[in-house]
């Protein structure tokens, strides 16, 4: 029995009553494409000036949480935002982490899917400001990208919203991206919520015409896109996308809070996934998935309907910071030793916050050792004076 806090600033008495998840290799092929984002897991004992110079990092903690995900039949996006790339994590150790990641990959018996974050973090965002230097930047990435053998995700960059002049500044150098990559590539538009140095994506602060942008660039490009990654927050939109999308082009959708109804799909079209909740909730999303690959959808819904409130609790405003939540259950359910994220990252959100977490991963059958969870969430609890 342990003693929550709640965002009304009272405690109360809480008992863990959830039956968790047990995680398991999948039985059958999944119908959608699901890449869940993965964190990296640091190493506190190694950690010098957390908040300057490259992070530390427990590469055995990080590559088994890897396994872990894979092991359930999910296919990985790595090295992308919640790994904190541009939030404590550099191009130095976000390249180290996509070539240990893609060795072991290439290792495991299930063959699993990999694509990989490349931007522009490595070059001063002020001297960013050409088509040529944005496209250099850029080929850097993907060139150690590709040599690791991993799928290109092209990332929003912070260098493209600060410089860029407009839509056909967004589409001539996408468009040299796109066309030097040797295989077909995921493009990715990432909302401010989750980085407000990303408005006015795509040369538009307008949502609908910066869709109309982004559309005519896959059009011209059809046959070198694999899909779009769109988080936005925004079912509807999303929706209304996808139905525009060329034939042969996926729809991943990052939508964190609306993800069930969209990988479901309305019967005619549905979205595949690229999300950093199914990090958080893997038992439940490959298990849902796998139902849905059997037309099971009574199961898909029981099983993915009750993390549908705990993505939304970790993704709250200030998104951003969604980050802790990820790392906060991964320590709760035994995948690390302690809750220390690169920069102190774990201090972004209260405890109010954690406490509800835990009440809606219990909800959701996502404390999959309880007896650890409430053992750690006490641990926590004392921390901030909580009896």
């Amino acid at each position: 029995m342990l003693t929550l806090p709640t965002y009304a600033g009272t405690l109360e008495r809480y008992e863990i009553s959830g039956t968790p998840i047990v995680p398991r290799a999948p039985q059958c092929a999944f119908t959608r494409t699901a890449f869940a984002a993965a964190h990296v897991v640091s190493d506190p004992l190694a950690e010098r000036d957390p908040w300057m110079g490259r992070p530390s990092v427990d590469w055995d903690n990080t590559l088994a949480f890897r396994h872990w995900l894979w092991d359930q039949g999910l296919g990985l996006a790595e090295a992308m935002d919640t790994a904190q790339r541009g939030m404590g994590v550099d191009w130095d150790t976000a390249r180290e982490l996509i070539e240990r990641t893609m060795t072991e990959a290439k290792a495991h018996p299930l063959k699993p899917r990999v694509a990989c974050g490349a931007g522009t973090d490595h070059v001063d965002i002020a001297t960013l400001t050409t088509e040529d230097a944005l496209v250099a930047a850029y080929a850097t990435q993907m060139e150690a990208i590709e040599a690791a053998g991993g799928q290109i995700i092209i990332m929003a960059s912070r260098a493209m919203a600060a410089h860029s002049t407009g839509p056909d500044f967004y589409a001539r150098v996408y468009g040299r991206l796109i066309t030097g990559a040797a295989e077909p590539v995921v493009l990715h538009w990432l909302g401010d919520m989750f980085d407000p140095e990303l408005r006015g994506y795509w040369g538009h602060d307008d949502l609908d015409e910066a869709a109309d942008a982004v559309l005519s660039l896959i059009e011209e490009h059809a046959d070198r896109i694999d899909g779009i990654k769109i988080s936005l927050l925004e079912q509807s939109r999303e929706e209304a996308f996808r139905a525009r999308l060329p034939e042969g082009v996926r729809l991943y959708t990052g939508d964190d809070f609306n993800y069930a109804a969209l990988i479901e799909g309305d019967g005619t079209r549905f979205s595949h996934a690229l999300l950093g909740i199914f990090a958080a909730i893997a038992p439940a999303a490959a298990q849902a998935l796998e139902a849905l690959a059997r037309d099971d959808h009574q199961t898909f819904h029981r099983l993915l309907a009750p993390t549908v409130p705990l993505s939304r609790e970790i993704f709250k405003a200030p998104t951003r910071y969604y980050k802790a939540g990820i790392a906060f259950l991964a320590w709760l359910n035994g995948a690390q030793s302690h809750f220390i994220m690169p920069q102190g990252f774990q201090a972004s959100r209260e405890i109010a916050h954690y406490a509800e977490v835990f009440r809606l991963a219990d909800a959701a059958g996502m404390l999959v050792r309880p007896d650890l969870a409430e053992e750690r969430m006490g641990l926590l609890l004392g921390l901030h004076g909580i009896s």
